[in-house]
């Protein structure tokens, strides 16, 4: 299986990446990214530390774990500079804390996110066919998340993607072991968004498609 965002305690999740990385690897994990919360007050700090360790965790857990980003929060019109300033300190996977319907998130924050150079759009909520459109021009994956609350809108987001061909994958935003993937919290997800539960292969690939980017 292949997660492209998860937390650890370097923001609010509980476990050290170490402990993170091994977990996923006993649930069956093949490729991960850490993509800690990150805005201009912190990720000269996060990023460095997580690049610290990721090359060693994927040499000896044998499993691929990048380095990434979760832009959150940052206003939406220096999202682009963030971006930039994340890539040039290592970060590959670089995620946006989309407008969930679950946080009162900045206006237009999906909109500029999917302009700038990033490579998913988290949990976007209240997701318009301008921004899937632009998400898939721009070659930006679309998440279905498992996260409780953020699910919410699932449906809604897929049907969108659907309906321009944008690339969606599924994440959990993992922030405790809990919410790792399980078999069971995969066809509840996919069912609850009115996704077809073979979909999940494809959503993978298009997983795949940004690990193989970053490897």
């Amino acid at each position: 299986m292949i997660d492209l965002h998860m937390h650890t305690f370097f923001s609010d999740g509980v476990l050290i990446p170490s402990e993170l990385v091994y977990t996923a690897k006993t649930r069956g994990y093949s490729a991960m990214a850490i993509t800690d919360h990150i805005d201009f007050s912190n990720m000269e700090s996060v990023i460095p530390k997580i690049l610290r360790v990721v090359d060693d965790l994927s040499k000896h857990y044998n499993l691929t774990v990048l380095p990434g980003a979760e832009l959150t929060y940052v206003p939406p019109k220096l999202i682009d500079k963030a971006v930039k300033k994340c890539r040039q300190l290592g970060a590959k996977v670089i995620v946006v804390h989309g407008q969930t319907v679950a946080e009162n998130v900045p206006p237009e924050t999906n909109f500029y996110a999917v302009q700038a150079d990033i490579d998913i759009l988290a949990h976007p909520g209240v997701l318009t066919k301008e921004v899937a459109q632009i998400a898939k021009d721009r070659d930006v994956k679309i998440e279905i998340t498992t996260r409780k609350y953020h699910s919410v809108a699932n449906m809604e987001v897929a049907k969108v993607a659907r309906e321009v061909g944008a690339k969606m994958i599924l994440n959990t935003d993992s922030h405790v072991p809990e919410n790792l993937m399980t078999k069971e919290l995969i066809e509840t997800t996919l069912r609850d968004a009115n996704i077809p539960l073979d979909f999940f292969e494809i959503m993978q690939k298009r997983s795949l498609e940004i690990v193989s980017k970053y490897k």
